[in-house]
C-alpha cells in the first residue's frame, strides 16, 4: 500500500532542505509517494526584511542549522545568495515534474545549499536541468518565456493557495495521506512512527 505524502516547501528554506533529506531516508525503506508542493517564503513584493531579524538569522539561526546538518547528515552547507526570489525555480520544478523528471527538485536543493548557486537565475536552472537529463534548449524556451511557462506558474499559485486553505503558515509542512500534518523538520524516526500510524488507521478504516 503506497502512502502519498505532500510536502509544502521552498527551495530557499533551510529546514525544508533538512526535511527533504529525512524524507529521502524514509523513501529508501518505505512504500511512499512524495509530491513536492510549492510555497514562497518571501514572494515578490514582500516588504524588506527587518535588519535585526536578518542579523539574527545570519549570526544565530544559520550557524545552528549548519552545525545540525553536519552532525545529522554529514553535509557542509554552502548556501546560495540570501533573500533571492525562488519563484522561477518553483516554476521550473513544475515543468520538470510535467516531463516526468523527479531528479530536478533534488538537484536544485543541492545546487543552492551545497554548491552556493543562485537558483533565481535562468542560466543556473538550465544547467541544473541539463545535469538531470532534461533538454536545455526546450527547458529555457518554456521556463524563460512568461507566456510559455504560464501553466506552471498557475500550478505554483495553486499550491500556495492550497497551503493557505489548509491553514499552513510555515514550511516545511508534511501531509501524509491528505490528512495527517507533520510540521517542521523532524527526524526520519518520527516520520516512520507517523507512517506506521497512518498505515494502521488506513487498514482499520
Amino acid at each position: 500500500m503506497t502512502i502519498p505524502i505532500d510536502v509544502w516547501s521552498d527551495f530557499v528554506c533551510p529546514w525544508c532542505y533538512a526535511a527533504s533529506l529525512s524524507l529521502n531516508q524514509l523513501a529508501e525503506t518505505e512504500d511512499v509517494s512524495i509530491r513536492w508542493r510549492a510555497y514562497e517564503l518571501r514572494p515578490a513584493g514582500s516588504p524588506p526584511m527587518d535588519p535585526a531579524y536578518r542579523e539574527h538569522i545570519e549570526t544565530n539561526s544559520r550557524p545552528r542549522f549548519n552545525a545540525m546538518m553536519k552532525a545529522q547528515f554529514g553535509l557542509e552547507i554552502r548556501e546560495g545568495p540570501f533573500g533571492i526570489d525562488s519563484r522561477l525555480a518553483l516554476i521550473a520544478d513544475k515543468y520538470a515534474e510535467a516531463q516526468g523528471n523527479r531528479g530536478f527538485n533534488e538537484a536544485v536543493k543541492r545546487a543552492y545549499w551545497l554548491e552556493g548557486q543562485d537558483i533565481s537565475q535562468l542560466s543556473v536552472l538550465r544547467s541544473i536541468a541539463e545535469g538531470v537529463g532534461l533538454d536545455g534548449a526546450a527547458f529555457e524556451a518554456v521556463v524563460g518565456d512568461p507566456a510559455a511557462r504560464a501553466p506552471y506558474d498557475v500550478q505554483v499559485t495553486e499550491d500556495v493557495r492550497t497551503a493557505a486553505a489548509y491553514g499552513l503558515q510555515g514550511v516545511p509542512a508534511i501531509v501524509f495521506a491528505k490528512r495527517y500534518l507533520v510540521p517542521g523538520a523532524v527526524p526520519v524516526e518520527t516520520l516512520r512512527e507517523v507512517l506506521a500510524d497512518v498505515k494502521r488507521e488506513t487498514a482499520e478504516a
